[in-house]
């Protein structure tokens, strides 16, 4: 079965906003000044339509310096923090919900 598609939300820059930039170009390929704008839309998707393991690395990345970021994950469109699960703890709508990596249960 294929995995979801996942994208990475920039939820706040934090304190740190040059760090937070330097994160998002590494993560996007984007110029500073580029970078720069783009926190200037917080809310806002860094990283489109990725890899579960890809996306994780984004978010851990974005919260080393400051800044809060979650996954959205395609199937279910809920948001995830990695590590403590889904913001929104409700049943996930898509049909492959048990392979889904935002409702697998914690071991």
């Amino acid at each position: 079965m294929e995995e979801p598609e996942f994208s990475v939300v920039l939820t706040g820059t934090g304190g740190r906003r040059m760090d937070v930039v330097q994160v998002v170009r590494s993560i996007t390929g984007l110029s500073a000044w580029r970078s720069a704008r783009l926190l200037e839309s917080v809310p806002v998707v860094v990283v489109e339509d990725t890899g579960f393991r890809v996306a994780v690395d984004a978010v851990g990345r974005l919260k080393a310096v400051g800044a809060d970021a979650s996954l959205l994950c395609g199937w279910c469109e809920r948001a995830m923090v990695p590590g403590t699960g889904p913001v929104d703890s409700g049943p996930c709508a898509s049909p492959f919900s048990a392979e889904c990596p935002v409702g697998r249960p914690r071991r």
